[in-house]
């Protein structure tokens, strides 16, 4: 991409051009915020139609980490654009609270260097997938494996997967998001269906099954303890 903004939200200076190093080599402008104030302020500005990626703390002077997130994906212009949210905050609930309030994905401080830039490698990718014409979202594919839209069904090569509705929801959720990391409760939102009930444990019941039929490929639904699942090694 030679195009675009990375918005980092960080109100430590150190560790906001830190990361604004780390991120250099992604041919993006790189725009540091350090009030959630005035976050709110640049997200409601002409520059938002420039942003490709947001890299979000949580603990922020005038509004928190969590409203900001939850601010951009309400808001139209900002609402596909993906969100790392990066903190101190670190426990399980912590994490779960920060993907439900939006954010694509969650890491901890301290961080990896080269993990923070695959993380955002990741989430750039993802975008361009949201900018992709519509006609092209018909077709879903991980590696040999592809999910046509239309026909609400799948193939793993030319063998056709049989899945149950839960399941072939569940595997398009994980295709339209790759590299995210989906809560329970998110899976168990995607998935619902009118008077059915569905909890987040129903959701390791269905995800145990899908995994099963897909053979092979089912090393690509990662476990996140505590929190959820991702699809890793996306193509």
């Amino acid at each position: 991409m030679d195009n675009g903004t990375i918005v980092i939200i960080e109100d430590e200076k150190e560790i906001s051009d830190l990361i604004q190093t780390q991120v250099s080599n992604f041919g993006l402008t790189q725009v540091a915020i350090y009030d959630g104030k005035k976050a709110l302020d640049y997200i409601q500005s002409e520059e938002a139609k420039k942003i490709q990626l947001f890299i979000l703390d949580r603990m922020l002077p005038s509004v928190n980490g969590l409203e900001i997130c939850k601010f951009i994906r309400h808001y139209n212009q900002t609402r596909t654009i993906p969100i790392l949210m990066l903190t101190a905050l670190s426990t399980p609930e912590q994490i779960v609270e920060g993907l439900d309030a939006g954010a694509d994905d969650y890491m901890t401080k301290p961080f990896d260097h080269n993990i923070l830039q695959a993380r955002v490698r990741s989430l750039l990718r993802r975008r361009q997938i949201t900018q992709e014409p519509e006609q092209d979202k018909k077709l879903l594919r991980h590696k040999d494996m592809r999910i046509d839209t239309d026909q609400c069904k799948a193939w793993i090569g030319e063998e056709l997967l049989e899945l149950t509705l839960s399941e072939y929801k569940i595997l398009c959720c994980f295709l339209l998001s790759p590299g995210k990391v989906l809560t329970r409760n998110q899976l168990v939102e995607f998935i619902q269906d009118g008077p059915v009930h569905v909890t987040d444990r129903t959701i390791d019941t269905h995800i145990f099954g899908l995994r099963k039929k897909l053979g092979e490929y089912a090393a690509m639904i990662e476990t996140i303890r505590g929190v959820g699942y991702r699809v890793i090694g996306h193509d």
